[in-house]
């Protein structure tokens, strides 16, 4: 099975760039299934029932999210939805809306996909740990491949999921920080990477328009925090796993500018 997981996607440009790019991907890359973080998608925070549908009908899979997961509250009718392949944070409480994991079925193989968030200097949230274990508990004869999206500011929040859940999952995957890291590997069958980047404009400071950012950090005067427009590039991994053991074989980065060919 041959998957692509992209994050995080941003604003107006990130969905031109899904739209235009994940089907080439899919292609060129020969892919089974496209997952996406999009809880930036909607005008840089939050996802609206729109956009979701849009993704979707662009070759997203599965979509997961993160600490914005209710800045459209909109979006808490999807996720409360059983037949939709989205979820929340698993270390989010049981009464939060959504499902603790999303899952599909891609040629026969059982995808499963989970999110955590990290715990420093992030909201506050239940513990990653045990939330994986609980949810892999569930999980277990269910799923041929598991996907973890770990949404955290940390480097080690991150690294420490990866140490826990190796061998057991086929992938851990890092989100939130919007830099595409160059730590990608696989270790006992587990693949990583620290962050898989943006999607989205990178003439930007993480997607948002730099003179609104430098006049509020020089000034201390609010602005609006705009979603900026130029340089729009897909940021992601390709990650090759076997459903016979649930394990990955392969990871490698994807960068690619829209209007670019593959």
């Amino acid at each position: 099975m041959r998957l692509l997981f992209i994050g995080d996607v941003v604003g107006a440009p990130g969905l031109s760039a899904v739209r235009t790019l994940v089907p080439l991907l899919r292609r060129v890359e020969r892919l089974d299934a496209v997952i996406a973080n999009a809880e930036n998608a909607s005008n840089g925070s939050g996802l609206t029932l729109r956009d979701y549908r849009h993704l979707r009908a662009s070759g997203v899979d599965v979509v997961c999210l993160g600490d914005h997961i209710y800045r459209k509250v909109e979006i808490t009718e999807v996720l409360r939805h059983p037949d939709e392949p989205i979820c929340k944070p698993a270390n989010y409480p049981p009464s939060a809306p959504g499902r603790e994991y999303a899952s599909v079925v891609v040629n026969g193989v059982r995808l499963a996909v989970v999110s955590l968030l990290g715990r420093t200097f992030m909201k506050p949230a239940d513990c990653p740990f045990h939330a994986a274990d609980r949810v892999l508990a569930r999980l277990r004869g269910t799923a041929d491949v598991v996907l973890v999206d770990i949404h955290a500011e940390a480097t080690a929040d991150k690294y420490l999921l990866f140490h826990h859940l190796k061998g057991r999952v086929a992938a851990v995957v890092g989100t939130h920080t919007h830099v595409q890291t160059a730590d990608e590997q696989v270790a006992d069958g587990t693949a990583f990477i620290c962050d898989v980047g943006m999607t989205g404009p990178f003439d930007s400071v993480l997607g948002r328009r730099v003179d609104r950012l430098l006049s509020t950090a020089i000034d201390f005067v609010p602005t609006m925090f705009d979603v900026a427009t130029g340089d729009v590039r897909l940021s992601g991994v390709v990650i090759d796993a076997d459903p016979a053991t649930g394990r990955a074989t392969a990871i490698k980065r994807v960068m690619v500018r829209e209007g670019e060919t593959c």
